[in-house]
């Protein structure tokens, strides 16, 4: 990592002002040389109706933390980065507390990345387990 622990970070909050990571409160909160690590929280604000954590928040938060590492882990200065697929399995339901997203690469071609994202609950339980492929483009 060329920047600081502290830079990387606060960029990533940077970058999360006014957009949907701000609406679900997704918060990175680690890296390090080969991870990226962001949190969100398990209100009604992301509940499907029946009280429990909505898929479509999960991969919200995957593809946010995934394409964060992308941007951080490649030279975001010389080409754009854009997720071309995601893929989530669910396995774990989740009421209240945090979530955490664990994303790291599974492959880093010059066109295209391959991200695995591991959601986790507060108790390092597996919820979601997902695959996002990333392309990048000339700037």
């Amino acid at each position: 990592m060329i920047n600081s622990k502290e830079e990387i970070l606060e960029g990533c909050k940077k970058m999360c002002e006014n957009t949907l990571m701000e609406t679900l409160q997704i918060e990175f909160i680690d890296v390090s040389e080969n991870k990226l690590v962001a949190r969100m929280p398990v209100t009604p604000r992301v509940h499907q109706p029946d009280g429990v954590l909505h898929g479509g928040a999960s991969v919200a938060l995957a593809e946010s933390v995934g394409s964060a590492a992308a941007y951080i882990f490649l030279d975001a200065k010389k080409v754009a980065i854009r997720g071309i697929e995601i893929a989530a399995n669910h396995v774990k339901s989740v009421r209240e507390g945090f979530v955490y997203a664990h994303a790291t690469v599974l492959h880093q071609g010059r066109t295209t990345q391959l991200w695995q994202i591991r959601i986790e609950n507060e108790e390092h339980q597996l919820v979601s387990l997902v695959k996002l492929t990333t392309i990048t483009l000339p700037k």
